[in-house]
Formats: structure tokens, C-alpha cells, sequence
């Protein structure tokens, strides 16, 4: 069975290719990713990948996996995405009602369900198709809180402010899907403020901590990851 990601920018790319790819493949799953388009070229086909540029992002990433879901029909193949919660585009399905949930599990449930129920609105067109929405709460930086002792392994100079985002954790009762998603306070911030160099070097820096700290423990720490990947898992094969 194949598994093929949609993921929001290059670090989640990264992260599928290079550390999920290792989890699933040792249980017969192959993994691959490419970024949500943004814009499109008509006269020479160059595409713009990564990142959800617009408040109407959306409706260019949803033609892009239409179309992936068209090219590849064939039985071994499910369709998943890799999403951040933070900073989603407005025109993004369910994203109105979704604002009145405050439970935040609750909320990036809601927005799954409303995008598996957007995407699954073309089935006469694309045939029987596997897709999994999946949405990182808040950003894919909770995978790093989920020890943020690992930051050690490229800021060993930083000892005091890995043991702030420790506390940090801590305060969410060691739950960073927990670490909310306003602008200054969102997971890859929280690591910005202690950790200015992180900004940028995360599309590197973050999947290689996450290899460090490696899939069990985010799935430990990350119900909602955890969820995703038991979905995975669960394909036949």
C-alpha cells in the first residue's frame, strides 16, 4: 500500500520522507509527499509549491489532490494530508463553524470531517478512493515539544531555554498539541523565542530533532498524531 501526503510546506515534506516514510515502510506501508500548490504557470507548467499563501488558498489545494487522486486510481494507493491547524485559509472547508469550537480536538476534527466530506464530493469523478484527512495541531512543531530535550542535539548552547519550553509542556500536562495557536504563541514561536536560529533553519533542524526524538514518542505525546498514524497502519496490505 502506498500513502501519499499532501503536506503543507518543505519541513513536512521532510518530515514524511525521512521519518514517517522509516515508521510506516518497516510495516508495509510506502510513504511519499509533495507540497500543496499555490499557482500554476498555464503557459509553461512551472508550479509553485508550499505553504498556504491566501485567504483562498484553498480552493487551488483542493483542485491539486483532485487531480493526484485522478493520475493514480490504481487499489494499492491511500491519500492523506499533513496540515497545520494554525493559520489554515479561510476558505478552508468547515473553517466558519470551526471558529465557535473552543475544545481544540474537537475543532480539528470538525475540519477534517468537513474536508473528507469536500474532497469525497468528487467520487463519481475520481472513482472509490482512500483518503484520510489529517490536520497537525496546532503546527508540526508539537512533534518537537514532545521532548524538547532533543533540541540539545543542535542548540547544546541554549541548555536554559530548552528547559523553558520543558516547563512549557510541562504546563499543558505534557500534551503540546495542547500549546495554542494565536500568532505570538504558536508551537514554532514558543521555539522561535527561545531559540531565535531555529526560524531559519526549520525545514532542516525540525525533521532531524523529530528522527531524534522518534515516532513513539510523538505518538505517546500526541494523541491526535497518534490517531493518524493508527489510521495508517490500519490499510490493508
Amino acid at each position: 500500500m502506498r500513502v501519499l501526503v499532501t503536506a503543507e510546506g518543505e519541513t513536512e515534506r521532510i518530515f514524511v520522507e525521512n521519518v514517517l516514510a522509516l515508521h510506516l515502510g518497516n510495516r508495509g506501508l510506502f510513504a511519499s509527499a509533495r507540497k500543496v500548490l499555490t499557482s500554476k504557470n498555464r503557459e509553461t507548467g512551472y508550479e509553485s509549491r508550499g505553504g498556504f499563501r491566501r485567504n483562498d488558498a484553498y480552493k487551488t489545494v483542493r483542485a491539486d489532490i483532485i487531480t493526484w487522486m485522478k493520475q493514480d486510481r490504481a487499489a494499492d494507493v491511500c491519500f492523506t494530508t499533513m496540515f497545520d491547524l494554525y493559520a489554515l485559509p479561510e476558505d478552508f472547508p468547515g473553517a466558519e463553524p470551526a471558529k465557535t469550537i473552543s475544545d481544540p480536538y474537537k475543532k480539528v476534527t470538525a475540519l477534517e470531517q468537513a474536508l473528507k466530506n469536500d474532497i469525497e464530493q468528487e467520487h463519481d469523478a475520481i472513482g472509490s478512493r482512500r483518503f484520510i484527512p489529517y490536520i497537525q495541531l496546532h503546527e508540526f512543531e508539537a512533534l518537537i515539544l514532545s521532548d524538547p530535550r532533543r533540541l540539545d542535539w543542535q542548540y547544546m548552547e541554549h541548555e536554559r531555554e530548552i528547559q523553558n519550553l520543558i516547563a512549557l509542556v510541562a504546563s499543558k500536562n505534557g500534551n503540546p498539541e495542547l500549546i495554542n495557536d494565536d500568532y505570538e504563541t504558536c508551537p514554532s514561536r514558543r521555539i522561535i523565542k527561545e531559540i531565535p536560529g531555529y526560524k531559519r533553519q526549520k525545514a532542516t533542524v525540525g525533521p532531524l530533532i523529530a528522527k531524534k526524538i522518534g515516532i513513539h514518542t510523538m505518538r505517546e505525546k500526541c494523541p491526535h498524531f497518534n490517531q493518524w498514524i493508527d489510521q495508517m497502519e490500519a490499510l490493508p496490505r
